[in-house]
Protein backbone atom coordinates (compact mmCIF):
# COMPACT_ATOMS: atom_id res chain seq x y z
CA UNK A 1 0.00 0.00 0.00
CA UNK A 2 2.88 2.31 0.67
CA UNK A 3 4.70 1.66 -2.19
CA UNK A 4 1.73 2.81 -4.31
CA UNK A 5 1.48 5.88 -2.28
CA UNK A 6 5.23 6.90 -3.15
CA UNK A 7 5.08 5.97 -6.64
CA UNK A 8 1.42 8.25 -6.69
CA UNK A 9 3.64 11.06 -4.58
CA UNK A 10 6.61 10.39 -7.68
CA UNK A 11 3.72 10.60 -10.51
CA UNK A 12 2.54 14.08 -9.19
CA UNK A 13 5.98 15.53 -8.72
CA UNK A 14 6.96 13.83 -12.60
CA UNK A 15 3.30 15.94 -13.69
CA UNK A 16 4.44 18.91 -12.08
CA UNK A 17 7.71 18.95 -13.73
CA UNK A 18 5.82 17.79 -17.08
CA UNK A 19 3.61 21.13 -16.63
CA UNK A 20 6.39 23.37 -16.09
CA UNK A 21 7.85 22.56 -19.30
CA UNK A 22 4.50 23.28 -21.31
CA UNK A 23 4.13 26.58 -19.53
CA UNK A 24 8.38 27.43 -20.32
CA UNK A 25 6.96 26.11 -24.11
CA UNK A 26 4.28 28.61 -24.18
CA UNK A 27 6.31 31.87 -23.24
CA UNK A 28 9.25 30.86 -25.67
CA UNK A 29 6.50 30.52 -28.42
CA UNK A 30 4.41 33.30 -27.14
CA UNK A 31 7.64 35.29 -27.60
CA UNK A 32 8.86 34.12 -30.97
CA UNK A 33 4.97 35.14 -32.17
CA UNK A 34 5.29 38.57 -30.34
CA UNK A 35 8.82 39.58 -31.96
CA UNK A 36 7.92 38.07 -35.54
CA UNK A 37 4.14 38.89 -35.81
CA UNK A 38 3.61 35.22 -36.42
CA UNK A 39 -0.08 34.87 -36.06
CA UNK A 40 0.13 30.80 -36.59
CA UNK A 41 2.35 30.67 -33.53
CA UNK A 42 0.06 32.97 -31.05
CA UNK A 43 -3.27 30.98 -31.70
CA UNK A 44 -1.05 27.45 -31.35
CA UNK A 45 -0.25 28.91 -27.89
CA UNK A 46 -3.74 30.19 -27.12
CA UNK A 47 -5.26 26.93 -28.27
CA UNK A 48 -2.33 24.83 -26.54
CA UNK A 49 -3.40 26.33 -22.63
CA UNK A 50 -6.49 23.68 -22.74
CA UNK A 51 -3.82 20.77 -22.07
CA UNK A 52 -2.41 22.76 -19.25
CA UNK A 53 -5.19 23.69 -17.26
CA UNK A 54 -6.40 19.97 -17.72
CA UNK A 55 -2.74 18.81 -15.72
CA UNK A 56 -3.59 21.17 -13.47
CA UNK A 57 -7.01 19.80 -12.58
CA UNK A 58 -5.60 16.53 -12.81
CA UNK A 59 -2.75 17.17 -10.87
CA UNK A 60 -4.80 18.82 -8.02
CA UNK A 61 -7.03 15.85 -7.76
CA UNK A 62 -4.13 13.69 -7.35
CA UNK A 63 -3.23 15.94 -4.68
CA UNK A 64 -6.40 15.70 -2.87
CA UNK A 65 -6.77 12.40 -3.20
CA UNK A 66 -3.84 11.62 -1.25
CA UNK A 67 -4.18 14.19 1.44
CA UNK A 68 -7.59 12.35 1.83
CA UNK A 69 -6.79 8.96 1.73
CA UNK A 70 -2.82 8.71 2.85
CA UNK A 71 -3.06 11.19 6.36
CA UNK A 72 0.27 12.14 5.41
CA UNK A 73 2.83 13.63 7.54
CA UNK A 74 5.83 16.69 7.36
CA UNK A 75 8.07 16.17 4.44
CA UNK A 76 4.91 14.57 2.67
CA UNK A 77 2.66 16.90 3.92
CA UNK A 78 4.48 19.79 2.57
CA UNK A 79 4.98 18.19 -0.40
CA UNK A 80 1.40 17.12 -1.40
CA UNK A 81 0.14 20.74 -0.11
CA UNK A 82 2.93 22.52 -2.07
CA UNK A 83 2.05 20.58 -5.27
CA UNK A 84 -1.32 22.21 -4.92
CA UNK A 85 0.06 25.64 -5.30
CA UNK A 86 2.86 24.80 -7.68
CA UNK A 87 0.04 23.67 -10.12
CA UNK A 88 -1.47 27.13 -9.97
CA UNK A 89 1.46 28.96 -10.52
CA UNK A 90 2.17 26.90 -13.49
CA UNK A 91 -1.25 27.45 -14.86
CA UNK A 92 -1.22 31.02 -14.03
CA UNK A 93 2.19 30.98 -16.25
CA UNK A 94 0.51 29.84 -19.31
CA UNK A 95 -1.96 32.00 -18.60
CA UNK A 96 0.42 34.77 -18.89
CA UNK A 97 1.82 33.16 -22.07
CA UNK A 98 -1.54 33.16 -23.19
CA UNK A 99 -1.69 36.83 -22.50
CA UNK A 100 0.83 37.74 -24.68
CA UNK A 101 0.33 35.78 -27.58
CA UNK A 102 -3.29 37.42 -27.24
CA UNK A 103 -1.65 41.02 -28.00
CA UNK A 104 0.33 39.83 -30.79
CA UNK A 105 -2.58 38.25 -32.31
CA UNK A 106 -4.65 41.52 -32.33
CA UNK A 107 -1.52 43.71 -33.30
CA UNK A 108 -1.12 41.20 -36.41
CA UNK A 109 -0.39 41.86 -39.30
CA UNK A 110 1.87 44.67 -37.20
CA UNK A 111 4.37 44.29 -34.68
CA UNK A 112 2.41 44.75 -31.37
CA UNK A 113 6.50 45.80 -30.52
CA UNK A 114 7.88 49.54 -31.41
CA UNK A 115 11.70 48.67 -33.13
CA UNK A 116 13.58 50.87 -29.60
CA UNK A 117 11.79 47.89 -27.35
CA UNK A 118 12.11 44.73 -28.95
CA UNK A 119 15.41 43.79 -27.58
CA UNK A 120 14.26 44.12 -24.07
CA UNK A 121 11.19 41.83 -24.72
CA UNK A 122 13.81 39.45 -26.75
CA UNK A 123 16.03 39.37 -22.98
CA UNK A 124 13.21 39.39 -20.99
CA UNK A 125 11.37 36.71 -23.00
CA UNK A 126 14.62 34.47 -22.72
CA UNK A 127 15.29 34.91 -19.22
CA UNK A 128 11.76 34.40 -17.80
CA UNK A 129 11.94 31.16 -20.20
CA UNK A 130 15.43 29.83 -18.98
CA UNK A 131 13.65 30.86 -15.00
CA UNK A 132 10.88 28.25 -15.55
CA UNK A 133 12.83 25.23 -17.35
CA UNK A 134 14.95 26.11 -14.05
CA UNK A 135 11.67 25.64 -12.21
CA UNK A 136 11.03 22.23 -13.91
CA UNK A 137 14.14 21.30 -13.44
CA UNK A 138 14.02 21.70 -9.68
CA UNK A 139 10.61 20.43 -9.64
CA UNK A 140 11.95 17.03 -10.78
CA UNK A 141 15.08 16.88 -8.72
CA UNK A 142 13.82 18.34 -5.80
CA UNK A 143 17.31 20.32 -5.40
CA UNK A 144 16.48 23.08 -3.14
CA UNK A 145 20.30 24.73 -3.71
CA UNK A 146 19.18 25.15 -7.15
CA UNK A 147 15.84 26.25 -6.27
CA UNK A 148 17.09 29.10 -4.04
CA UNK A 149 18.98 30.64 -6.96
CA UNK A 150 16.27 31.30 -8.92
CA UNK A 151 15.18 34.57 -6.84
CA UNK A 152 18.31 35.99 -7.34
CA UNK A 153 18.02 34.93 -11.48
CA UNK A 154 15.17 36.69 -11.63
CA UNK A 155 16.44 40.52 -10.95
CA UNK A 156 17.57 40.52 -14.52
CA UNK A 157 14.07 40.09 -15.76
CA UNK A 158 12.91 43.05 -13.02
CA UNK A 159 15.55 45.35 -14.11
CA UNK A 160 14.78 45.01 -17.57
CA UNK A 161 11.34 45.86 -16.85
CA UNK A 162 12.09 48.95 -15.26
CA UNK A 163 14.04 49.76 -17.69
CA UNK A 164 10.74 49.28 -20.07
CA UNK A 165 8.97 52.07 -17.57
CA UNK A 166 11.96 54.35 -18.36
CA UNK A 167 11.43 54.41 -21.74
CA UNK A 168 7.50 54.49 -21.95
CA UNK A 169 7.81 57.67 -19.27
CA UNK A 170 10.60 59.79 -22.11
CA UNK A 171 9.39 62.88 -23.88
CA UNK A 172 10.83 61.36 -27.21
CA UNK A 173 8.36 58.15 -26.86
CA UNK A 174 6.59 58.77 -30.21
CA UNK A 175 4.79 55.14 -30.42
CA UNK A 176 1.60 56.22 -29.09
CA UNK A 177 -1.19 55.71 -26.49
CA UNK A 178 -1.87 52.09 -27.77
CA UNK A 179 1.65 51.34 -28.01
CA UNK A 180 2.58 52.17 -24.56
CA UNK A 181 -0.29 50.43 -22.99
CA UNK A 182 0.82 46.74 -25.22
CA UNK A 183 4.14 47.38 -24.11
CA UNK A 184 3.20 48.22 -20.06
CA UNK A 185 1.20 45.09 -20.33
CA UNK A 186 3.41 42.88 -21.78
CA UNK A 187 5.85 43.96 -19.94
CA UNK A 188 4.07 43.15 -16.70
CA UNK A 189 3.22 39.44 -17.84
CA UNK A 190 6.63 38.22 -18.46
CA UNK A 191 7.68 39.88 -14.35
CA UNK A 192 4.89 37.94 -13.44
CA UNK A 193 5.72 34.76 -15.41
CA UNK A 194 9.05 35.06 -13.81
CA UNK A 195 7.73 35.99 -10.09
CA UNK A 196 5.84 32.34 -10.74
CA UNK A 197 8.87 30.17 -11.24
CA UNK A 198 10.42 31.71 -8.08
CA UNK A 199 7.99 31.24 -6.27
CA UNK A 200 7.89 27.47 -7.33
CA UNK A 201 11.60 27.42 -6.14
CA UNK A 202 10.69 28.97 -2.87
CA UNK A 203 8.06 25.90 -2.49
CA UNK A 204 10.71 23.30 -3.31
CA UNK A 205 12.95 24.97 -0.68
CA UNK A 206 10.09 24.80 1.84
CA UNK A 207 9.01 21.19 1.38
CA UNK A 208 13.06 19.94 1.37
CA UNK A 209 13.83 22.27 4.68
CA UNK A 210 10.49 23.21 6.26
CA UNK A 211 11.66 26.51 6.38
CA UNK A 212 9.13 29.52 5.52
CA UNK A 213 9.56 31.09 2.43
CA UNK A 214 9.53 34.72 1.56
CA UNK A 215 6.78 35.29 -0.30
CA UNK A 216 6.45 38.00 -3.30
CA UNK A 217 3.32 39.69 -4.09
CA UNK A 218 1.56 37.78 -7.24
CA UNK A 219 -0.97 38.96 -9.41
Amino acid sequence: MRTAYHQELSRLGAQLGEMCGLAADAMEHATTALLEADLTLAEQVIADHDQLKTLSQRSESSALRLLALQAPVAGDLRKIVGSIHVSADIERMGALAVHVASISRLRHPDCALPDEVRASFAEMGSRAVKLARTAQEVLISNDSGKASRLETEDDAVDAEHRHLFTLLIDRNWQDGVCSAVDVALLGRYYERFADHAVEIGRRVVFEATGGLPTHKQLA
